[in-house]
This record gives C-alpha cells, sequence and structure tokens, in this order.
C-alpha cells in the first residue's frame, strides 16, 4: 500500500483519537456530536485522505475509492463493505444537516486496522495457534436433526491442526476430547501456554428463516464504547477486557478470515462482526470467533457434515491465518 495513504490514514486515526479524549479532531473535518458520540464529515475525511467519492445509490450508498481500495458505506446503517469485504461498523452512518458523517470511532477502530494494518516486531515469529472446538460434554451447542455443534466443532479443529502442522505451525487445543471446558479456561490455557493466536471454531443455526439463513462470519471483541453486533447485541460500555489491548490486531485478524472464508468457500458474507465473548474478552493474544456456517440450512447443513467440505473448511482458516501472519508478522 503506497506510503501516502498509510500516512494519510494514521493521521486520521490520530485525530479520532484525539477526539475521542475531549480533543477537536481537526476543525477541517467538521466534527460534531451524534447521539453522544463522535462523529466527523465522511467526504471531508475522504478527500483529506485522497479518496475519490462518489454515490452508487444516491442518498443511500457511497463508495469512496483509491486505487485498489474500495470502501462502501450505507446511510443510517452500521453496514459497510472493505475491499468487497462485508464488515460491521460500530456506529450507523449518520446524515446530518443533508451532510453524511462517519463515527471516529470507526475511523480509529474499523478503517485504520484494515487499510493500514498492524505491525509487530516480534523476537520469534508467530507460531502457535489455540484451536479453541466450540461447546463440548454437557454441552452440546446447536442440535439440527441429531447433529450437534460440538461433533464437528471438533473435527474442524482436528482437520485445521492437521492442515497447520503441515504448514509448520504448531497448535494446542482448548479440548482434545467430548469434555466439558469453562468458558474462561479455554483463552487462559492459551496464555499458559503462550499462544500467539486464539481462533474459536463454531457453527450457527436458527429457527426462522432457517431456508434462507446461510453463510459465514467471524467475531472479535468490541471496543470499549460500542455496542457489539452479535444477535444479542451487548450494549455500549466502557468497561475494558484484557482482549481490548488486541484491539487492531483483532480485527485484521477477523477480516482476513472472513476474506479467506468467503473466497474459498463461495460461502455467502456475513460479516465481520463484534461482540463480548468471554472467549474474546480474556484473551490477552489476538483472537477470533468464526461460525462457519448455517447448520439449520438444508444445503449448507449438508456440506458442513460432509468431510470434505469441513476441508475446506479448514483450508480457509489456515490461509487467512498465514494472509495475517505475511503482514503483521515483523520479525526482528
Amino acid at each position: 500500500m503506497k506510503s501516502v495513504l498509510l500516512k494519510g490514514l494514521v493521521a486520521a486515526c490520530l485525530l479520532a483519537c484525539r477526539f475521542a479524549q475531549g480533543d477537536s479532531p481537526g476543525r477541517g473535518l467538521d466534527a460534531v456530536q451524534l447521539s453522544g458520540t463522535g462523529y466527523v464529515r465522511l467526504t471531508f475525511w475522504a478527500q483529506s485522505n485522497d479518496f475519490e467519492v462518489g454515490w452508487v445509490k444516491r442518498d443511500e450508498t457511497l463508495l469512496l475509492s483509491k486505487g485498489s481500495t474500495r470502501v462502501q458505506v450505507t446511510v443510517d446503517s452500521c453496514d459497510a463493505r472493505i475491499n468487497g469485504i462485508e464488515v460491521w461498523l460500530l456506529h450507523p452512518v449518520a446524515n446530518h444537516n443533508g451532510f453524511i458523517y462517519i463515527a471516529s470511532q470507526d475511523l480509529q477502530k474499523t478503517f485504520h486496522p484494515i487499510l493500514s494494518p498492524p505491525k509487530v516486531a516480534h523476537t520469534t515469529p508467530i507460531k502457535t495457534i489455540c484451536l479453541d472446538a466450540g461447546h463440548g460434554g454437557k454441552d452440546p451447542g446447536f442440535s439440527v436433526n441429531g447433529h450437534e455443534e460440538k461433533k464437528y466443532t471438533l473435527l474442524l479443529a482436528q482437520e485445521v491442526k492437521q492442515q497447520l502442522v503441515k504448514a509448520g505451525f504448531k497448535v494446542l487445543f482448548t479440548r482434545a476430547t467430548d469434555t466439558a471446558v469453562e468458558l474462561p479456561d479455554r483463552p487462559d490455557l492459551a496464555r499458559r501456554r503462550q499462544a500467539d493466536l486464539f481462533v474459536s471454531l463454531h457453527f450457527n443455526a436458527t429457527e426462522n428463516g432457517a431456508q434462507n439463513v446461510a453463510g459465514t462470519e467471524v467475531y472479535c471483541l468490541t471496543p470499549p464504547g460500542a455496542s457489539s453486533t452479535n444477535d444479542h447485541g451487548e450494549s455500549a460500555t466502557d468497561q475494558k477486557f484484557a482482549g481490548n489491548a488486541q484491539n487492531d490486531r483483532n480485527l485484521f485478524l477477523a477480516y482476513q478470515m472472513q476474506k479467506s472464508l468467503t473466497r474459498i468457500l463461495g460461502a455467502e458474507d456475513r460479516g465481520v462482526r463484534r461482540a463480548r465473548f468471554v472467549v474474546l474478552r480474556d484473551a490477552p493474544m489476538p483472537a477470533v470467533l468464526i461460525e462457519a456456517g448455517f447448520m439449520s440450512h438444508p444445503d449448507e447443513g449438508k456440506k458442513i457434515f460432509d468431510a470434505g467440505y469441513r476441508r475446506r473448511i479448514a483450508r480457509s482458516i489456515v490461509e487467512g491465518i498465514q494472509a495475517y501472519k505475511h503482514t503483521v508478522d515483523q520479525t526482528g
């Protein structure tokens, strides 16, 4: 990515940080408070970072473009696409006095980590991956026509491990058998074993619209001051958790995972989302939770129960990890 884009995005991020702390983010960006949240005029921010701006659909969908970078947002919505991948914003894009505004927090915590990925200097490279097979033991997870989620998350974890080991990674499990593991114990195990990344594996299901609801979604931890975008949507809180120390890396890892899953599987893109799940809150390393498809969908469910398709899911996860490592890992 060109250095001018990096500098521009960093500058915008710093401005957003100053605004969040009570300092003005620059009068040239036309900063306002909307419903208690700091916003800046989107077109001003875009132009200051050399993006071209145009309507895809007048007064509804706006496209920002620069070189190969495309950012699409929807007015009065948290729905956004960054280079073709669905990414849920922390706050809705707003129409204020006839102008389009975006939350300063989304410039800092959504745009910046993806468009200007974090680099980390390590004495050793990213090597150890903790795979967390969701549920287990007395907790079956979702159950669809006798198929229990806990069985397929473990089978997926075993397949991901095989492919990761072939790719040169070290892998550890939070559970290797059909046993119950308390949620706080899962990221704690990863911490004690000094894992570099934490990846929690799940499958989805729904009772409403099961014939139509399908696709993959990847969660990372919600930053302080924002509401979550999972189905139960925890409301905004300023409380910080251990995992919030990795906010930028969490989001970039989730983005790479979702991009890989949708590309390789051809699954519906349900987006990168935020949640305060215990396994994400307590993980001190970059962490994501993957919902790799809907067991309740008549076609996608059959695929999930098929070993060949799970191998493709595993390949998607491995390639997502590799893409993250290639960009972030600056071994020195």
